[in-house]
């Protein structure tokens, strides 16, 4: 048999149900490319992987509702897509 996992994303599935409801604002919010933007995951809508919550990046292209976020992690440059109610303008 195999062995169990007991990872950070154990049971992650469960997740996507807690969390508030978001205003309507947060879903709507639009960005340009190139613009500086913090990630920040809101466990209310589809869930992403917890590496990437707090990274700054740089919004790339858009794709659909989501935009592709350039984030540098741990030395590599990674495209993460993501929507806008998980995208704060950095200042």
């Amino acid at each position: 048999m195999v062995r169990k996992s007991y990872g950070k994303m154990r049971g992650s599935r469960l997740k996507l149900v807690s969390g508030r409801k978001l205003a309507i604002t947060s879903y709507i919010k639009k960005f340009s490319v190139d613009e500086k933007v913090h990630v920040n995951l809101v466990p209310s809508s589809p869930f992403r992987h917890p590496r990437f919550h707090g990274k700054t990046g740089r919004i790339v292209e858009r794709r659909g509702n989501s935009y592709g976020v350039e984030i540098n992690d741990s030395g590599k440059l990674k495209t993460v897509f993501l929507r806008p109610e998980h995208l704060k303008v950095a200042r």
